[in-house]
């Protein structure tokens, strides 16, 4: 149902307005009247929608309910209504007047609605409105003019728009839930797996309030046959699926093998083609220094180098991404919210140093250096001949011990007298570590320049790498390329790459804390999690977390509620993570005690800082939510068991 409300306002002025309650308070119903002047609602008001035939059903139920404690009425319209109507907005009459006449946010109700029922507007739209005054220009989709002085913005705007209480803060309200989908959503055979199940999950998910879903658009499934030939096949309808049930996407570009990681559940190998030419040249795989090779990802020594068909690999992914861009431009910015790039093994921005797969590691290892390919050694070699020491240039640590020694087993990592402090542990760090940010950064530049202008936003995974935190020399985190000791920040340089890019910072490890984990070991996800955060802050770029392992119990979802809300000290009060991505949609996620711990995780972290103010009608609104999904959730958990 569209609506033009400037035009229609003066022609429902006076007319008579139904106010129907359906929910267990019993609330009677009322007559309102509409008028020209502004006037306090009726805290009842509702619209009901008699034409449900749009939605989709799978199951019968009410469907899917819009507003937790009124099923069958369009609280959008609502919204509407009582923003027009409320009386700190006629404070302000004049200026707002000339905000609605300038924008076209009523054009459509259901996006007006939107901003009361999300606490925010599209995903698209920039996040930086309340910090820089640029942020007005990029709201040209919802008709906001890029003619800021008009609207004394620094002086009076934010105030302005605090008080229009029907459209709400343009800043984001609470954080986002997306939930990432099954690793084989698409299968082999280029069909969407399950395809029932799938589409009563997903009916799910959007009743239960989850702002979208995150996928793996795998290029070893895409682009598998011939170099330059895309099969999008399974892809296109799932991305109709998700735009039919009204769910955002964050599309993976999966450059990486699945399998052989923590909760791989599938194996989706690189493209045919592509593992030929590994068979040809085996060091386009990582090498550690007993010459195990590691094929998940290509090496990053050969990213400039045309190794891949005449192609280098970076354009290959380039090539994979525009063709994607291509194809679903029409969903960019609308369905389609996020692309994030893989730049690693599990799609993260590392080194493959503690491959679970043959047992190779096991946690909580040290893991292992991986750069003994040739093109990796030639770097390392020019990079000592620069400085002139060619000496450090023939190989890499070779006291730093194996996958699952500990810190004070090796020579390199151990607290006192440890090479890694000293001069050519800082050269090799130091070398070793650039080399994964270049490789990010030649990635990001390619990204930025084929998703300009689609409405997008790019973001990059980074490994939340908890054991051994405590030690002095963070030999985990080290040896996966991130160079963060007890005395060197290695997540700043890494926060400061991605801001220069506009991308989002997003991590893992959100849902664990420091006692859950084997204190011998030093672990620390807490702690590291507070480091990450401040600096994406310092270096000014949105933090989005992940969940590292599935969990389904309050414990893990209120350690998630507390990490994203980024309670800082010196943090800006109104921080918050840009987003939350919940491993994995499964049918564990779907059986009742932990679909009710989920569907109340969600509308808490969508209340974000509020949350405390309305813990008990959030628990409430949960419950109804619960309790009308059932048929739905129970016909989910049993096609996804199958």
């Amino acid at each position: 149902m569209e609506m033009s409300l400037p035009h229609q306002i003066p022609s429902i002025s006076g007319t008579p307005v139904v106010a129907s309650e359906t929910c267990e308070t019993n609330l009677s119903s009322s007559t309102l009247t509409t008028s020209s002047m502004w006037k306090v609602p009726d805290q009842n008001l509702s619209i009901k929608v008699n034409n449900q035939a749009d939605f989709d059903r799978i199951s019968p139920i009410p469907s899917p309910p819009l507003s937790p404690l009124k099923p069958g009425t369009r609280p959008d319209l609502s919204v509407a209504c009582q923003a027009f109507m409320e009386p700190r907005i006629a404070e302000n009459e004049e200026k707002t007047d000339v905000f609605y006449e300038k924008s076209n946010l009523f054009d459509e109700i259901e996006v007006f609605g939107s901003f009361k029922e999300n606490g925010s507007p599209e995903n698209h739209v920039k996040l930086d409105l309340f910090d820089e005054i640029k942020g007005f220009g990029n709201f040209k989709e919802k008709g906001i003019p890029e003619n800021a002085e008009k609207f004394d913005l620094y002086d009076e705007k934010l105030d302005i728009l605090h008080e229009m209480k029907g459209v709400g803060d343009l800043k984001e309200k609470g954080v986002p839930v997306y939930v990432m989908m099954p690793l084989d959503s698409v299968g082999m055979d280029h069909r969407v797996n399950r395809k029932k199940a799938m589409n009563a999950s997903l009916m799910a998910l959007k009743s239960a309030g989850v702002e979208g879903i995150m996928m793996d658009v795998w290029w070893g499934l895409v682009e598998n046959e011939s170099p330059g030939e895309y099969n999008w096949g399974g892809y296109v309808e799932l991305l109709e699926m998700a735009r039919k049930h009204g769910l955002k996407v964050q599309a993976v570009m999966s450059f990486h093998q699945c399998g052989g990681n923590v909760g791989d559940s599938c194996t989706i190998p690189l493209p045919k083609w592509a593992v030929e030419e590994i068979d040809k040249d085996p060091d386009l795989g990582y090498t550690d220094q007993w010459g195990r090779r590691n094929y998940e990802y290509i090496s990053l020594g050969c990213d400039t180098l045309p190794v891949l068909k005449g192609r280098t690999p970076v354009q290959c992914y380039s090539d994979f991404m525009r063709a994607f861009r291509d194809k679903f431009e029409h969903l960019l910015g609308d369905t389609i919210v996020e692309i994030q790039v893989g730049m690693g093994p599990a799609g993260e921005l590392r080194y493959p140093s503690y491959p679970e797969q043959n047992g190779t590691w096991r946690f909580p290892g040290i893991g292992a250096f991986q750069c003994y390919d040739k093109y990796m050694l030639t770097s390392l070699k020019a990079a000592a001949e620069s400085i002139g020491k060619p000496e450090w240039g023939s190989t890499g640590p070779t006291d730093a011990g194996e996958y699952n020694n500990w810190p004070e087993d090796t020579n390199f990592f151990r607290k006192e007298g440890g090479g890694f402090d000293g001069p050519y542990g800082e050269f090799f760090l130091s070398w070793y570590s650039q080399m994964l940010l270049d490789h990010g950064e030649r990635i990001l530049q390619s990204a930025t320049g084929i998703f300009e202008n689609k409405g997008v936003k790019i973001s990059v995974k980074i490994a939340g790498i908890h054991w051994h935190y405590g030690s002095r020399s963070h030999a985990p985190e080290l040896t996966a390329g991130y160079y963060n000791t007890r005395y060197r920040d290695g997540y700043l340089p890494i926060a400061r790459m991605l801001a220069r890019y506009g991308a989002i910072f997003n991590f893992t490890c959100i849902e664990m804390r420091d006692q859950e984990q084997p204190q011998d070991a030093l672990c620390a996800p807490e702690k590291l999690v507070r480091q990450v955060a401040l600096a994406t802050q310092e270096a000014q770029v949105p933090l989005a977390g992940e969940n590292a392992l599935p969990r389904y119990d309050a414990y893990a979802h209120e350690q998630i509620l507390k990490s994203s809300l980024l309670n800082l000290d010196g943090a800006d009060g109104d921080a918050e993570m840009c987003a939350f991505t919940y491993l994995r949609m499964n049918p564990e996620l779907f059986q009742p005690d932990n679909w009710r711990r989920f569907v109340s995780f969600v509308k808490k972290m969508k209340e974000g800082k509020d949350v405390d103010r309305c813990k008990e009608q959030v628990e409430r609104e949960a419950e109804h939510f619960v309790h009308v999904t059932q048929p739905l959730v129970q016909e989910a958990a049993v096609a996804l068991s199958h």
